[in-house]
């Protein structure tokens, strides 16, 4: 199957660059039915006109924001140079505590292709 979504232009730069692998979301109804060796087109927010294509390698279904991230590096989901802290201030600017509460989330670790 083939999504697209559309990212920050910070994390889709991260994302370009290699320093970012797993993108985190809320687990809601597109991304439930998300399965490993699935396409996900990432657009670039907020022209949409620069794209990433990628393959699902794994997905990792939690909680909350802050449970899919305790295991992982910084590296894997955002930047070195980025926080902990600064990154899930991030997500609750796109989520809310009740979307997270009702939706729990998913992380969908990708690996980039070229087309």
């Amino acid at each position: 199957m083939k999504y697209i979504m559309k990212l920050n232009p910070k994390y889709f730069e991260y994302m370009k660059n290699g320093t970012k692998e797993i993108e985190i979301r809320l687990n809601d109804d597109k991304r439930k039915n998300l399965k490993i060796g699935d396409e996900i087109i990432f657009q670039k927010e907020p022209e949409l006109k620069e794209e990433l294509y990628t393959t699902v390698e794994n997905l990792f279904v939690e909680k909350s924001f802050e449970d899919a991230i305790m295991n992982l590096e910084i590296q894997q989901y955002a930047d070195q140079k980025e926080t902990r802290e600064n990154f899930l201030k991030d997500l609750y600017k796109f989520y809310t505590k009740e979307q997270e509460n009702k939706y729990g989330v998913i992380a969908i670790k990708v690996r980039k292709v070229q087309i």
